[in-house]
């Protein structure tokens, strides 16, 4: 580390990732769009070490915050003025007002300025018993940053205008030490000119055809392609594998997902293969797994959906975006898939209006895992990252292991949720699941500024609740979901009875004389919600029978079926059901085994959808 005597030789220096002190910070992030202030940070032990390079010869701000603004925030200020370093603990309360902290804990351990830059280095405990400090967790944190062209004096930092934003990261990911050759062969899924519409949610589906490899390859890494511009406007990238049985006329036109035209050849595409959202960069793959690509096993074509989100609507959008995939044919041990698990998305998903908190599950059950897993992988299957999904009213989420009745550690968390940051995280260890064991995706949400119903469903304002585990070696089993009962969620707002056979979506309400004729979404939104009759639901909900599916690659289902009653205090009693439709249609629908009656008429009328199903 530079003594401050010798500052000027310091600035001499060059400006290494390994920083002044001669150790590496193995993460970096720009947290300005001008390229003027970069954050690099790594975890020592119990301590998390940063360091800042920001252009201006006045003092540097870092903050944590709850909400990504100044209020109740914990925040760092320091310079270089007259040649003596700085470094002052401050926080501010529910008015924002500044203020320095008694318990100082962050420590100084190197600082130089030049004629245009700052760098500051130092480091924190994760957890300082501080009241003022945030206790810094594997969950999502929104970074305050702020710089000035003058230092702080001894009346404290003066305002920094404009120069100052926020950015959400997740400080404790595990270190990267997969070093990728320099050179890897790629190919491009990318959108050519979409023109997005002036509303708010908007889905694109296009279907690529895969190159034509020799031999196995295996992607090892994916990254993100956003048109510059957009980097708000497109919210998520999924890439799923689709029927092989087509001919390549089928890549022609691109098409607005899940509309009544969508070509039918997009319906057979519901396998995810890779997701990016919003606030994520690449993904790299752990030195012994890839995703196989070039066998017979592997997809020939694939569909690329992106989902735009314009809430000010703006008009004259045209977008390129899409995804990046690394390749090689040096081929690592094992195959990597993915399960999609945790809440069906659907209407039955429902979320009352002015809850402080509200909060959902979704199963991965039991029947699934150990019918799946005997057949496939008995030894198990083991997890190395984890994407956790929700939407605007999602608060936190987290993805709860069970093995025979027993709570194990989480799979993966995020206590703070931010729905513009969504990223899979990698796990420090990877986990195994084992037949038999139970995944339960638990999501909190927040509705206290609506006044109507939530609902599951597609759009940023409707919710979701699910995880996306990446894992190997690869197994045939591509969705494993829930949905609970809705007819007993009606039956708490004083439904009687609905009009059957359901010819309608949403179906229609007989009785009582306050509902009659009234789609039950209506009459769940005519009900008078309290916090009181919220929470009243809540627990009902939770304790409600559930849907299940249990899907394979080819969109097939699982045979589970029957009831298992588990703990209530780990998890729910779930239903599952066999093939019910009983119509020519059910030959053609994919999802239709192992849901109710009633889900299950719906999905082959059209009115609720059984693909793809992410916002």
């Amino acid at each position: 580390m530079c003594r401050w005597p010798l500052l000027l030789l310091c600035a001499l220096l060059p400006r290494a990732a390994a920083g002044g002190a001669g150790r590496p910070y193995p993460h970096r992030s720009l947290l300005d769009s001008e390229g003027r202030y970069w954050l690099s940070w790594g975890q020592r032990g119990s301590r998390l070490a940063f360091r800042l390079e920001v252009r201006t010869t006045g003092y540097v701000g870092l903050g944590f915050s709850p909400t990504g603004g100044m209020a109740s925030a914990d925040i760092v200020v320091g310079g270089v003025a007259h040649g003596r370093p700085y470094l002052q603990d401050y926080f501010t309360d529910a008015k924002r007002e500044l203020k320095k902290d008694v318990q100082q804990d962050y420590h100084l351990e190197y600082a130089m300025e030049n004629s245009t830059h700052t760098v500051m280095e130092f480091t924190r405990e994760l957890y300082t018993c501080d009241i003022n400090d945030k206790h810094i967790t594997d969950s999502t944190v929104r970074v305050i940053w702020a710089y000035h062209h003058e230092d702080a004096g001894e009346a404290g930092p003066k305002y920094h205008d404009s120069n100052r934003g926020t950015k959400s990261l997740r400080l404790l990911n595990p270190e990267k030490n997969n070093v990728l050759p320099m050179a890897l062969p790629y190919f491009e899924l990318v959108n050519q000119d979409v023109p997005i519409p002036n509303k708010g949610t908007t889905y694109w589906c296009q279907m690529f055809k895969i190159p034509g490899f020799q031999e196995k390859q295996q992607v090892i890494k994916v990254e993100p392609v956003i048109q510059r511009g957009h980097e708000s406007l497109v919210h998520h990238i999924l890439l799923y594998q689709c029927s092989s049985n087509f001919n390549d006329s089928v890549l022609d036109h691109g098409h607005e997902c899940y509309h009544p035209n969508m070509p039918d050849a997009f319906l057979t595409c519901e396998t995810v293969i890779f997701a990016w959202a919003i606030g994520g960069e690449g993904f790299s793959y752990p030195p012994h797994a890839g995703l196989s690509l070039g066998t017979p096993l592997d997809p020939r074509y694939v569909l690329l959906e992106v989902h735009y989100d314009n809430p000010t609507y703006k008009e004259g959008l045209i977008d390129n975006s899409g995804l990046k995939l690394f390749h090689t044919t040096d081929i690592r041990k094992y195959d990597a898939g993915v399960i999609e698990a945790g809440l069906w998305v659907s209407l039955f998903h429902t979320i009352p209006p002015g809850m402080p908190e509200f909060r959902s599950e979704g199963h991965c059950t039991q029947e699934c895992l150990e019918e799946a897993l005997e057949a496939e992988k008995p030894t198990g299957i083991h997890v190395f990252a984890v994407l956790l999904h929700a939407h605007l009213a999602g608060r936190g989420i987290r993805l709860r292991h069970l093995r025979k009745g027993e709570e194990m550690k989480l799979l993966a968390y995020d206590d703070d949720f931010d729905f513009n940051f969504q990223e899979f995280q990698y796990l420090k260890e990877e986990r195994t699941i084992l037949p038999g064991d139970n995944l339960i995706t638990e999501c909190r949400y927040n509705t206290k500024d609506r006044a109507r119903m939530t609902w599951g469903g597609l759009s940023t304002r409707n919710e979701m609740c699910l995880s996306y585990l990446l894992y190997y070696p690869r197994i045939n089993l591509t969705r494993c979901a829930s949905i609970p009962d809705i007819m007993e969620q009606l039956q708490f707002i004083g439904v009687k009875e609905i009009y059957r056979p359901v010819t309608t979506w949403p179906f229609i309400i007989k009785s009582p004389k306050q509902y009659k004729n009234l789609s039950f979404m209506d009459a769940m939104n005519k009900f008078k919600w309290t916090k009181k009759e919220g929470l009243s639901f809540n627990k009902l909900v939770l304790g409600l029978p559930v849907n299940v599916r249990c899907s394979k690659t080819d969109n097939a289902e699982w045979s589970i079926q029957g009831m298992t009653a588990l703990p209530p205090e780990t998890t729910r009693p779930y239903k599952a059901e066999p093939l019910v439709c009983g119509t020519p249609a059910s030959s053609s629908l994919r999802g239709c085994v192992s849901v109710a009656t009633l889900m299950c008429s719906l999905v082959l009328s059209g009115m609720l959808s059984s693909s793809r199903v992410w916002s």
